[in-house]
């Protein structure tokens, strides 16, 4: 449960609550290949994890100094062959799930499912790790943003729509938000390891500018998506959360190292309460 983390399952759902919403809104909606979604995005969220925490113990980049929660590997509390041997079972029972949605969805499904997986897997994982190399930003806002949500649409309506597409972007950006408050947390330990964040790359400012601008970004969506006539004014109801965003840039502007672990939960939280109200918008506007 430790090397799970249940915390982070939030950035794993939000998309599929997104995208379902888009499509009860749009009159496509369907149960059993939304809760397919949600499951399966669970569990490759959870394998992704697994792989997280063996492959930055193998690459030294979870030592005695990490900052943030305990990595299991890294704490000598489960092998590192054990916590591989999840990974796999994890990626094997997602890929059990896809097989409904395969038949739902048909091949693009299958090119995504195997994208996510090995994507999970390289991002700190393999000769070129993404988490490594500056590209975890793209690699989650593709696949926690663009992917999950429309990929949650998809399944349901057998098509895109404008709309979808519209609507990943505020998921990416929050859960890019909280890859860059990991990021600033860990910019010295990073360093140490070799690890090329966009935050060792640009500095600490840098960063702090990044999380502002995913934020502004994910607020502006809703009315544009209003004033385009692809969401009902309820869509505004995602404003609630303001206040929510406010105190998370407050500190990110005044903690450092290891007191970011509460922004990084917040950001977490933000990311949901945004989605469920942007979600509740939809809805409700197609009442």
């Amino acid at each position: 449960m430790l090397a799970a983390r249940p915390k982070t399952l939030p950035a794993a759902a939000a998309p599929v609550i997104v995208g379902t919403a888009v499509a009860w809104a749009e009159g496509v909606f369907g149960l059993l290949p939304a809760l397919a979604a949600l499951l399966g995005a669970l569990l490759i969220q959870i394998g992704t994890n697994f792989a997280n925490d063996v492959f930055d113990y193998k690459k030294g980049a979870d030592t005695a100094e990490r900052l943030g929660p305990t990595r299991v590997t890294q704490a000598g509390l489960v092998p590192p062959e054990q916590v591989m041997t999840a990974m796999w079972l994890t990626f094997g029972l997602a890929a059990v799930v896809g097989l409904y949605l395969v038949y739902v969805g048909g091949f693009p499904i299958v090119a995504i499912g195997i994208l996510s997986i090995l994507s999970g897997i390289a991002y700190t994982g393999g000769p070129y790790p993404l988490g490594y190399n500056g590209l975890g930003d793209i690699f989650v806002f593709i696949f926690f943003g663009l992917v999950a949500v429309c990929g949650t649409y998809y399944v349901q309506a057998g098509t895109v729509s404008t709309a979808s597409i519209w609507a990943s972007i505020p998921v990416g950006l929050l859960a890019t938000a909280i890859l860059a408050v990991n990021n600033l947390r860990d910019i010295e330990t990073d360093v140490k390891a070799g690890k090329r964040t966009l935050a060792v790359r640009f500095g600490a400012r840098g960063a702090r500018i990044q999380f502002v601008v995913y934020l502004v970004i994910s607020y502006l969506i809703p009315p544009a998506m209003w004033m385009l006539d692809l969401a009902p004014a309820w869509i505004m109801l995602a404003w609630i959360s303001i206040p929510m965003a406010r105190r998370l840039v407050q500190e990110i502007y005044t903690l450092k190292g290891k007191p970011l672990n509460k922004t990084l939960g917040g950001t977490g939280r933000l990311e949901l309460v945004f989605s469920l109200l942007f979600s509740l918008g939809m809805i409700v506007g197609a009442l």
